[in-house]
């Protein structure tokens, strides 16, 4: 409870509690609401203002706040419904009734709420705490039209032995985000809700995460591809010198435009890394066709340099996710004494299966080329993630960093 951190967070000067009725030492928030007019204040908000502050997830370091501004929100929520609106036989979203799973703490999350009460819709929250069983019972109860998922819940809702007792006949979409959505995952959701069309978001908080969208009427010829870039968002696509790559081949997406961050709550050296001549680095690797189609590599500080080559965990862990008996996998790079770098993969197996070092590496030697495949795998109960079900790397690369050795 909060009483048990409360002693060491001496720095936070009050309390204030969302509850029934008050708690001792802490300020009460209908007591609060209760002492000022209900009309609108009178207050001049500019666009450019600031509308809140949103913490990145610290899956690699400390979170920073993303600056984000009342214009930025206006357009980027429009502009989302909008892009929903174009795919053919979508109906009328204005009477959605949306399920966001992740907590609302997450951008994404928050995101949902913004876009769906702009049209005018209405929002389901579950717990702040991902329970798969909870979210069934919501999207049935509710009846809800559309569902938030990041790829690791649709993932657990998946392996539910009884999925097909829910009754989940007027869900119409599901928006994936905030990590890679595996080809094999969206193949298992697609013969398990086959009228549910998939959208892909790609993002990040800084760019209140969304710059690109996968729509469903593109997804067969484009499978793996995260769309195209949203309107009044520039996206292009450089080397380490800020140089524009050629199409197909891999850079560091970075951004511009109006729903990107203004800066970095209170961290004037974080937001000059971030930005450099008008434009925000993300740290993806991403390539991108002909089209203007983005490929999502990786995050350029998990890319694995073995022997002088450059291998993303991404490409890795798609082909463990084919595996049978595998639920989740993550990949991170261990040193060698031999090549500086080898690829380990930490494995979570299905509920009853069983699965040897050998037989993953063997899995993966007809699928990857050689430089890339497993040197060495670790078994675990399950993968280490933060609130936002976003897998901890760097706890990963603590608990099973082990050099390989000869």
């Amino acid at each position: 409870t909060i009483r048990g951190i409360q002693k060491d967070l001496p720095q936070v000067r009050q309390y204030i509690s969302v509850t029934e009725k008050p708690v001792e030492g802490m300020l009460h928030f209908e007591s609060l609401l209760q002492k000022y007019p209900e009309d609108e204040p009178l207050v001049l908000v500019e666009e450019d203002d600031t509308a809140f502050i949103m913490y990145t997830a610290g899956t690699t370091g400390r979170p920073k706040g993303a600056v984000l501004t009342h214009k930025g929100e206006v357009m980027i929520w429009t502009l989302a419904n909008l892009e929903v609106g174009r795919e053919p036989d979508i109906g009328d979203m204005s009477v959605w009734r949306a399920c966001a799973a992740p907590p609302v703490f997450h951008l994404a999350s928050f995101g949902m709420c913004l876009a769906n009460l702009l049209f005018g819709g209405t929002v389901i929250l579950p717990a702040q705490v991902f329970n798969p069983v909870e979210v069934m019972q919501l999207l049935e109860r509710e009846k809800c039209d559309s569902v938030l998922l990041i790829p690791a819940m649709a993932n657990f809702l998946l392996q539910m032995p009884d999925l097909d007792k829910y009754d989940t006949s007027s869900l119409k979409a599901w928006f994936s985000g905030a990590a890679v959505l595996p080809t094999e995952l969206r193949n298992r959701f697609t013969e398990a809700f086959p009228q549910v069309k998939i959208f892909d978001c790609f993002g990040q908080t800084e760019s209140n995460a969304l710059v690109s969208m996968l729509r469903p009427s593109d997804v067969e010829r484009k499978v793996a591809s995260v769309g195209r870039a949203i309107p009044f968002v520039e996206i292009r696509v450089v080397d380490d010198q800020d140089r524009d790559v050629p199409v197909g081949e891999v850079g560091e997406a970075i951004y511009r435009g109006p729903t990107i961050m203004r800066e970095y709550y209170n961290s004037p050296e974080a937001t000059a890394a971030a930005f450099r001549n008008g434009w925000f680095h993300s740290g993806d690797a991403v390539r991108r066709d002909e089209e203007g189609f983005l490929y999502v590599v990786d995050r350029k500080t998990d890319m694995i340099i073995s022997g002088g080559e450059n291998i993303y965990p991404a490409e890795v862990e798609e082909v463990l996710y084919k595996h049978p008996k595998i639920l989740e996998a993550a990949v991170i790079g261990v040193h060698d004494e031999q090549w500086g770098e080898s690829v380990k993969a930490i494995v979570v197996t299905k509920p009853g299966e069983t699965l040897t070092e050998e037989e993953v590496i063997e899995f993966c030697k007809d699928r990857l080329a050689s430089y890339k495949k497993p040197k060495s795998v670790d078994f675990i109960d399950a993968l280490p993630r933060n609130p936002a079900m976003k897998v901890l790397k760097t706890v990963l690369r603590e608990r099973h960093g082990k050099a390989v050795r000869y």
